[in-house]
């Protein structure tokens, strides 16, 4: 699932910074000579902190699109 920004102040709909937290669950698989293999990644917490628009750099007036 993808969401999607539009900033009201210039329009936007294609440039943004997003600042979010992300809590992954995975397998991690080490060889005998300690190379590391991850597997199996689930994210199963994500927050978004922040969204700032690119053009202009307003927070404040990004809101996210509703799908429909």
């Amino acid at each position: 699932m993808t969401t999607r920004y539009r900033c009201t102040a210039c329009g936007n709909l294609t440039r943004f910074d997003v600042v979010e937290t992300t809590s992954v669950r995975a397998f991690y698989h080490f060889s005998v000579g300690g190379e590391l293999s991850v597997e199996e990644p689930e994210v199963v917490a994500r927050a978004v902190e922040s969204v700032t628009c690119r053009w202009c750099g307003h927070g404040r007036q990004v809101e996210v699109l509703d799908e429909a």
